[in-house]
């Protein structure tokens, strides 16, 4: 956590976070990174998670979407987040085209008022969140 230098609290939201990411308990995510201090390889998916909610937690706090106890329904979510990758992959495909933009840019900013986030990434981060979380 010292890479992420935060309230005890904050590091516990991070925690909690990279532990959905990874699909499994803050307390077994902790004992993996107490154990890779200790030598023994930390499983890829765990550090891959804690790396993701480590970004996030520097990212600067949105300002709208806080407390909100509406959230999306997983069918929307997972439907958005697929046409942002879609996106992606054409946008990629063809970094020129301006078609292909507006329709990266529409998907990011739909995400982005979906998930009550300021950024793509933090949108993005929630979005998976929501998806592998075990709440309907």
């Amino acid at each position: 956590m010292a890479a992420t230098p935060c309230t005890a609290r904050d590091a516990r939201r991070i925690l909690e976070v990279a532990a959905d990411l990874a699909d499994t308990t803050p307390d077994a995510l902790a004992a993996a990174m107490v154990a890779g201090t200790r030598g023994t390889p930390v499983p890829v998916h765990i550090e891959r998670a804690l790396h993701r909610a480590m970004d996030a937690g520097r990212s600067p706090a949105p300002s709208v979407g806080r407390g909100s106890v509406l959230t999306p329904a997983r069918a929307r979510t997972e439907e958005v987040l697929t046409r942002l990758r879609g996106c992606q992959a054409r946008l990629a495909a063809a970094p020129e085209d301006p078609v292909a933009l507006r329709a990266m840019d529409d998907a990011g900013y739909t995400l982005c008022v979906l998930m009550g986030r300021a950024t793509v990434h933090e949108a993005v981060l929630a979005a998976e969140a929501r998806l592998f979380s075990s709440t309907p």
